[in-house]
């Protein structure tokens, strides 16, 4: 039987919400994807999670990490995002260094890994073909990624990783009737949200980010601090 991935510390809402976030299957071209995707020669021994993947970490923490979705061998494979690929690598690293992840390494579901005060997640839960989810996918997952933000009582900063969880994010405000006027994407930007969390944006962890030079490690570790100073108004 497969086991659920919980964050923690575990709550009754949480779980009730990362259940059915796992049932899902609304979206048919995810559904096809994630189950499909071709096993990699070095995981030809695990077996893939291939569902959508829920949400980890502190549910009562004062840091959100939005990313976009989970990779095709990532997320899909280990059933936790930023888990057993290069941008999990990256990003826990970082996470690390400024004090909200217990280690610096994000392999398995069972590594031991835990954050504190920081929760992470996606904007859409299953990964999509071409790292891309369509529109009308980011639309079927809103209502889960406004469950978890309202399960986050104590929210006080969110790190969006990429122009399109930014959006997702500012598409939540609106959702709850926040203005976003002259809100824009640009790495190392911080909005001052009327009423609601800090908002820190910085471009995605992706290989075509790193690899390239366009995010290090430094931009990632200024980007975290910036909304850990959130934490502290």
């Amino acid at each position: 039987m497969t086991r659920l991935p919980s964050a923690e510390p575990g709550d009754r809402e949480g779980t009730r919400l990362r259940r059915r976030v796992v049932a899902c299957r609304m979206c048919p071209r995810l559904v096809a994807f994630r189950e499909g995707v071709r096993v990699r020669a070095s995981y030809s021994q695990e077996a893939y999670w291939r569902k959508p993947v829920p949400g980890f970490g502190d549910i009562d923490g004062r840091l959100l990490v939005l990313g976009i979705a989970p990779a095709a061998s990532g997320g899909n494979r280990t059933g936790r995002p930023f888990t057993g690929d290069s941008s999990g690598r990256f990003l826990v690293r970082a996470l690390h260094e400024c004090g909200f992840a217990s280690q610096p390494v994000s392999e398995s579901a069972g590594d031991g890994l835990t954050y504190e005060d920081c929760y992470v997640t996606a904007a859409v839960k299953c990964a999509p073909p071409g790292d891309r989810p369509t529109p009308e996918e980011f639309a079927n997952c809103s209502g889960y990624l406004d469950e978890e933000i309202a399960l986050m009582r104590n929210l006080k900063a969110v790190l969006a990783l990429g122009a399109l969880s930014f959006r997702a994010y500012t598409e939540h405000l609106r959702r709850a009737g926040v203005p976003v006027r002259g809100m824009s994407f640009g790495h190392g930007r911080v909005f001052n949200v009327r009423g609601g969390p800090t908002l820190v944006a910085s471009y995605h962890p992706s290989p075509r980010n790193t690899n390239t030079g366009r995010l290090t490690h430094e931009m990632l570790v200024a980007a975290v601090e910036s909304a850990r100073a959130a934490l502290k108004g």
